[in-house]
C-alpha cells in the first residue's frame, strides 16, 4: 500500500469510516506497527488497543503493555501481570501490588516463597 492510499485510508477512518478503521487496525497488526496501532487505539478504536496489547504481549514489551495499564486497561495488566511473573519481575509485581493489584500480590508472593 502507498504512503498516499494509507493517507486516504487514515482520512476516511478520521472521517469516522469504521471499514477503514478496521483495514488499518489490520495492516498495522500485520506489519506489526506499533506506533499506528497505538494512535488507532487513542483515537477511541478497542479493536486497536487489542491488537497493541497482543503485540506488546508477544514482543515481551513490559513498558508498552505498562503504559496501557497504568491508563487503566485491566487486559494490559492482566498480560502485564503474567509477563512480569513469567520473567521473574518482581519490581513489577511488587509496583502493581503496591497499586492494589491483588493478582499481582498473589504472584508476588507465589514467587517469594520459591
Amino acid at each position: 500500500m502507498s504512503e498516499s492510499d494509507l493517507s486516504v485510508l487514515r482520512a476516511r477512518a478520521a472521517a469516522g469510516d469504521t471499514d477503514a478503521t478496521d483495514e488499518l487496525v489490520q495492516l498495522a497488526s500485520e506489519l506489526g506497527d506499533l506506533h499506528e496501532l497505538r494512535r488507532l487505539a487513542e483515537s477511541g478504536s478497542s479493536d486497536a488497543t487489542d491488537e497493541l496489547i497482543q503485540l506488546a504481549s508477544e514482543r515481551g514489551d513490559l513498558a508498552e503493555l505498562r503504559r496501557l495499564s497504568d491508563d487503566g486497561n485491566t487486559t494490559a495488566t492482566d498480560e502485564l501481570i503474567q509477563l512480569a511473573t513469567e520473567q521473574d519481575d518482581l519490581a513489577e509485581l511488587r509496583r502493581l501490588a503496591a497499586l492494589g493489584n491483588t493478582t499481582a500480590a498473589e504472584q508476588l508472593a507465589e514467587l517469594d516463597a520459591h
